[in-house]
C-alpha cells in the first residue's frame, strides 16, 4: 500500500477508535462471505461497523497505552466492531452470532476506553441493554407513584362505596 493511502487508512481507523464507545476484536478465520455478510447487516442494525482491519495500520491507530495491551491480540486475520451508541448491542449480536456459528472467535476489546478479554466480552454480552435499563427504571420510578394514588384515592373511594349505597337504598325504598 503507498505511503499516502497507509495514512488515511490509519486516520480513518484511528477516527472511528475515538468515535466509538466499543471495539470488539475478532478473528474471523473459517467465515465464508455469507456468514461474514450476514454479522455485518445484524450489527449495521445496530449502529455498529465490522470491519476487517491491517494489524500493523490499526496499532499505529491506537494510542500509545493501548498499543502494548492489544499487541498480542493483533495477530492473524482480525476484524473490529465499531459501536458508537449502545456498548452492549454489539457485544449482543456477536455472542448470539457465535453462538449459533461458533465463529468468530472474539480476542479482546475496548468499552469505552477499558481493555475488555474474553471473559468480560461474555459478562458484557449478558448485560441488558439500555432501554431494558430504561424500562427497568421507569418501572421502579412508576411503582411507588402507582401505591400512593392508590392510597390518596382510597377515602375518595369509600365515600363514593357509600354514596352508591346510599342511593340503592333510598331507590329500593
Amino acid at each position: 500500500m503507498p505511503r499516502q493511502e497507509k495514512v488515511k487508512a490509519v486516520k480513518e481507523i484511528k477516527e472511528k477508535i475515538d468515535s466509538s464507545k466499543v471495539m470488539i476484536l475478532s478473528d474471523f478465520t473459517g467465515m465464508t462471505v455469507k456468514e461474514v455478510t450476514d454479522l455485518k447487516k445484524r450489527l449495521r442494525k445496530e449502529g455498529t461497523s465490522y470491519v476487517v482491519v491491517k494489524n500493523t495500520l490499526a496499532l499505529r491507530a491506537l494510542s500509545e497505552g493501548n498499543k502494548k495491551i492489544f499487541e498480542e491480540h493483533l495477530k492473524g486475520p482480525v476484524a473490529v466492531a465499531f459501536g458508537a451508541d449502545d456498548p452492549v448491542a454489539p457485544a449482543k449480536v456477536l455472542a448470539k452470532f457465535i453462538k449459533e456459528t461458533k465463529k468468530p472467535v472474539i480476542k479482546a476489546g475496548l468499552v469505552e476506553g477499558k481493555f475488555i478479554n474474553e471473559a468480560d466480552f461474555n459478562a458484557l454480552s449478558k448485560m441488558p441493554s439500555r432501554e431494558e435499563l430504561i424500562a427497568k427504571a421507569v418501572g421502579g420510578i412508576k411503582a411507588p407513584l402507582y401505591g400512593i394514588v392508590n392510597v390518596l384515592i382510597g377515602p375518595i373511594r369509600k365515600l363514593v362505596y357509600g354514596l352508591s349505597a346510599v342511593k340503592d337504598k333510598k331507590g329500593q325504598s
